[in-house]
């Protein structure tokens, strides 16, 4: 069985000459949550500059979907920089883009005609979705979920509300945006002790205060939401909230926006999160790892709301040739290799596991997640769910020293997304470094 291997206590002497020319170069606002220095990289494993090797739990934040650097992907690439690398796709036309298109309007929700939009990440994506929905029904007005986490350029960033630091001094953003409470059930928003029994009071607020009080329904262009709250802290919301907001956009006619960035391309199981509650949405936006780790993305809307005029939104570089065809790849591994199956059988096992964990430390509070898209929230005090912050990043630390990626999320949980391709036995080798890493905390 494969196990990380460390040999020199990280960071070492290669690592950390590399990051002291880092921050002198590199801009501050960049969080790092080890002193990792990757140089190669294959399936689960990351090597760094001193010939450490690490078990990936993290995945480059889902992106790694089909592991690092699959063979497959390092062909496609090698084969299609010799025939075509760059065709401005906002006057041209290339054959890769058409097919992938295509690719995309079969395998996203919905049994209706659609039309894409090519960007080169999740926040141009998100952009994308916010014009193209205003563009179509005249709105003003945007709703958006507190926990969420949609990207960091000027509108995208106000839906992002998973921490101030990311918000402070950027104000005036977009205007029009309306927060309401995520169906974030461990830790309710409106003080209620959990669901059922709140009779989802955070869907009754948005209808009942947000939509008669502040926001006229005829002029909201759009509800965006996150099927599983990625940077919240892997939340998953009852499947009854996702419909109510499905019910609420039907009976308004109100868009529905479904942010896919994280949670998408097979990371849940599925290949879209909102396929485990039956929801079908109106838009649908994609990055992260639909290009196994290249800058790509993508809007996918009902053709009839993608009616904007020519010029009304362009760009130079989506759509480019040579990444349409490794999305196409990674389309093709995910399918041939049955990487939604093993989502779900391998994620299953990773809650099993984590829930053992769970009977062992009193510092775990909450284990949830669909698929490879899991959540371990740590508390000080599982009767009122103190948030342990500290805790959790020394956690992410002690697992880092004995070679275990691991990344935060929300006020003090971990996001466990591994690549897709990992095995049982992988599996057992992160829970078993995450278990020291806890113990060597709590002793």
């Amino acid at each position: 069985m494969r196990r990380p291997k460390i040999v020199v206590e990280p960071p070492g002497p290669r690592a950390r000459e590399l990051i002291e020319r880092d921050k002198r170069l590199l801009s501050p606002s960049l969080t790092r949550t080890a002193p990792l220095v990757g140089v190669e990289a294959e399936g689960c494993w990351v090597r760094d500059a001193d010939g450490n090797e690490y078990l990936d739990f993290g995945s480059g934040i889902a992106v790694t979907n089909v592991g690092h650097r699959h063979p497959r992907v390092v062909e496609t690439v090698k084969r299609e920089v010799e025939r075509l690398i760059f065709v401005n796709s906002c006057d041209f036309y290339t054959i890769p883009q058409v097919e992938l298109a295509e690719k995309l309007v079969q395998i996203t929700p919905g049994d209706f005609d659609k039309r894409v939009f090519f960007v080169n990440s999740g926040t141009e994506a998100v952009e994308c979705a916010l014009k193209v929905t205003r563009y179509h029904t005249g709105g003003y007005y945007f709703i958006g979920f507190i926990g969420g986490f949609h990207g960091r350029t000027m509108g995208s960033l106000q839906f992002t509300t998973t921490s101030l630091s990311a918000r402070r001094r950027f104000q005036p953003m977009m205007p029009g945006v309306i927060h309401a409470p995520y169906a974030y059930c461990y830790r309710c928003p409106l003080g209620h002790e959990g669901y059922p029994e709140c009779g989802l009071a955070c869907l009754a607020y948005l209808e009942d205060w947000i939509l008669k009080r502040v926001a006229p329904p005829e002029e909201v262009a759009g509800i965006m939401f996150e099927p599983v709250q990625g940077a919240g802290g892997y939340i998953v919301p009852p499947a009854d909230w996702v419909r109510g907001l499905r019910r609420i956009s039907d009976e308004h006619g109100i868009p529905l926006i479904d942010d896919e960035v994280q949670a998408g391309m097979g990371r849940t199981g599925r290949w879209w999160a909102v396929e485990h509650f039956g929801v079908v949405p109106d838009v649908v936006t994609i990055s992260k790892a639909i290009a196994a780790g290249f800058p790509f993305g993508a809007c996918v809307t009902r053709a009839d709301i993608m009616d904007w005029a020519p010029g009304a939104h362009e760009n130079t570089l989506g759509g480019n040739p040579v990444l349409s065809r490794v999305a196409l790849t990674v389309i093709d591994i995910i399918e041939r290799e049955g990487l939604l199956e093993n989502a779900s059988r391998m994620g299953e096992y990773l809650k099993k596991r984590l829930e053992e964990l769970a009977g062992e430390f009193e510092l775990i509070g909450d284990v949830r997640g669909l698929g490879l898209m899991v959540g371990v929230e740590f508390v000080r005090d599982r009767r009122t769910k103190e948030p342990a912050t500290e805790e959790r990043n020394r956690v992410i630390e002690e697992a880092f020293k004995r070679g275990l990626i691991l990344l935060g999320a929300g006020p003090s949980s971990l996001r466990l997304a591994p690549p897709l391709v990992i095995t049982r036995e992988e599996v057992d080798v992160g829970v078993e470094i995450l278990r020291e890493a806890i113990r060597a905390v709590v002793s």
